[in-house]
């Protein structure tokens, strides 16, 4: 392996988008701590990301990132190793990953979803017929195909991946310091992420948690969301900073992440879990996909279907702070064991140095 080797990260966003700060940014000061030199290439700058969440378009940003991508492959050969996130041309067919496989230029390609369904399982049947075996023919080219869970790893295997290994989306424990909860007149109820996974997830749940602020110590802390989604008065949404999730999540006596059960939900990596565990406090969750994973049920949290049960684990924790630090404590040593920077970082390190031999 050269003394300092070159890696591109062709990353689909830049940092402010969660997907690719988590799965690549927040790796490479460690990684050149290494000794690896690194340079990143996001498809869509951070303008893209602007346009998006301000519900306007973003064809011209997307026309340039493909162009700017296109230009950057003739590079390639600068480089001793290529780390691709999911794909490098989303809704083209796979002839860039191919090129690189046929002019024998190592590349690693990195899942925290299930994208693949965005062309099995499109409704648009030109992309169905065209392209539903693309992310199988990158999986299957690469050195290296890097998994966030299991669900993932076995579409890798199918697809007849050389290599695969499951690396989950962690948090730094660097941001998240250890704390016990103490009992406050409030019980916050916490979670956190972006307003279509709200819309999809959290307000289907809209009338068990209404019913549960019929008790008025009971307080809804959503972070992501800025404006009011008619949840019930006792609700706070709170806008999201990287800078301020983690203080925000800190204030949430427990979290939750309730899913649909669908195949795109199965190669969910369960970050708001992880995040809740980080800051010592239990999560209830639906159980689908990674969360059966993640939750040890009784352990660190619950998982629940229905109304009912949802109703029923809440009031329990509620009234169990002892249970509550004691599931929190479980769940710290659980991201602290597996789920975070310092846990995975020495993978990715010896994933890179084995790809340079």
């Amino acid at each position: 392996m050269p003394s300092h080797p070159k890696i591109l990260y062709f990353t689909k966003y830049s940092r402010n988008a969660g997907s690719s700060r988590l799965r690549s940014f927040q790796y490479f000061p460690y990684l050149e701590k290494a000794g690896f030199e690194v340079e990143v290439s996001p498809l869509f700058i951070e303008n893209y990301l602007v346009q998006l969440y301000a519900g306007k378009s973003t064809l011209v940003e997307a026309v340039l990132g493909y162009g700017k991508r296109f230009l950057k492959l003739f590079t390639v050969g600068n480089y001793d190793t290529i780390v691709i996130e999911k794909e490098l041309f989303p809704y083209l067919p796979s002839f860039a990953e191919y090129l690189l496989k046929l002019f024998g230029k190592k590349y690693i390609v990195d899942y925290d979803d299930a994208i693949f369904h965005n062309y099995d399982q499109s409704s648009n049947p030109l992309l169905k017929l065209f392209l539903s075996k693309k992310i199988d023919t990158v999986m299957k080219n690469a050195a290296v195909v890097v998994a966030g869970n299991s669900y993932l790893a076995d579409r890798a295997k199918k697809a007849g991946a050389q290599k695969i290994e499951i690396i989950p989306t962690v948090i730094d424990l660097e941001r998240y310091p250890f704390q016990v909860k103490k009992e406050s007149e409030k019980f916050v109820i916490g979670w956190i992420g972006t307003k279509s996974t709200f819309e999809k997830h959290l307000l289907p749940q809209r009338n068990w948690i209404i019913k549960l602020q019929e008790d008025a110590t009971i307080e809804f802390h959503i972070v992501g969301i800025t404006e009011d989604m008619n949840l019930g008065k006792n609700v706070k949404y709170i806008p999201w900073t990287e800078e301020t999730e983690v203080e925000h999540i800190r204030q949430f006596d427990m979290g939750i992440m309730p899913l649909q059960d669908s195949l795109w939900e199965k190669g969910k990596c369960s970050y708001k879990i992880i995040q809740y565990f980080a800051c010592s406090i239990p999560a209830i969750a639906s159980p689908v996909g990674m969360n059966n994973e993640v939750i040890n049920e009784g352990e660190n949290g619950f998982l629940v279907n229905g109304e009912k049960e949802w109703l029923e684990k809440i009031k329990y924790l509620k009234t169990n702070i002892e249970e509550r630090n004691r599931m929190g404590q479980k769940g710290r040593e659980e991201v602290e064991g597996k789920f975070s920077l310092q846990a995975t970082s020495k993978k990715w390190k010896e994933i890179l140095e084995r790809t340079n031999k």
